[in-house]
């Protein structure tokens, strides 16, 4: 991660601190603070209905629509996993009330129909990670992303699959993502993958390729690739949430 990046992120960090700990004082309750806010009697019992309030005040809008963010991919592109691992990730994890993540592995990948196959730019075993991926989204659902950040983070994205589903997403048998992968479905999940990828407007000429809002500039891609977090801030239509209007307060005072 470069050192700019690390710096945006320092002070996001710094200020979400912040707004925790101005937001959620020391209760004298048996509630652990993730629950404070589930019910009023809660909230009344752990001394925290007014942080409850203004915490329930300033949730995203729900009639503006969230930042639409796809990622185009391929599952062993080094540049791929860089991109999905130090930003786009850890900017969803702190900005997924506003934002929402389409991935779709395929990337340069080219469907062979008279060979009932694919053929991928890093080989075979991406054009398995690719078909995994692919089936970790249809089953996981929700917990899809966090199981896809494990593998591209590890050293090993194959070898990680089983344990990093068994971790994010234990409701799914790893047994349904082999089936997946060996049979109709996952053929299927891949073409669909490939329709997506040919259908963009423009072509894509390189991977990752990053669409907002099902628009692609190659300006918005630069930004992507060293301040997402500020980026998704900044294209939010709605009252920006506190995580955002600090952060972009403290950077624009810093020295970064």
């Amino acid at each position: 991660m470069n050192t700019r990046m690390l710096c945006v992120f320092h002070v996001i960090f710094l200020s979400v601190y912040e707004i925790q700990s101005k937001s959620h004082p020391k209760p004298s309750c048996g509630y652990p603070p993730s629950q404070w806010c589930r019910s009023l009697e809660i909230a009344i019992e752990c001394g925290v209905q007014k942080q409850c309030m203004e915490l329930n005040a300033t949730r995203p809008d729900p009639v503006v629509p969230p930042v639409e963010i796809s990622l185009y991919y391929e599952s062993l592109c080094p540049g791929c996993r860089a991109f999905l691992t130090e930003h786009l990730f850890p900017t969803w994890i702190l900005l997924k009330d506003i934002m929402n993540v389409n991935l779709v592995p395929f990337g340069n990948a080219k469907e062979l129909p008279e060979e009932n196959s694919f053929s991928c730019q890093h080989g075979e075993p991406e054009c398995y990670a690719n078909m995994v991926e692919a089936c970790v989204l249809y089953s996981a659902s929700h917990a899809a992303f966090p199981v896809i950040y494990c593998m591209e983070s590890s050293a090993d994205v194959l070898k990680s699959a089983k344990p990093c589903l068994q971790l994010y997403a234990p409701f799914v048998k790893w047994g349904t993502i082999e089936s997946c992968t060996r049979g109709e479905l996952g053929h299927s999940l891949m073409h669909q993958n490939g329709v997506k990828t040919q259908a963009l407007k423009p072509a894509h000429t390189h991977v990752p390729w990053i669409t907002f809002n099902g628009e692609y500039t190659s300006e918005w891609e630069d930004k992507a690739m060293s301040t997402l977090f500020n980026l998704v801030c900044r294209l939010y239509k709605g009252i920006m949430p506190p995580v955002c209007t600090g952060a972009l307060k403290k950077l624009d005072r810093s020295f970064c």
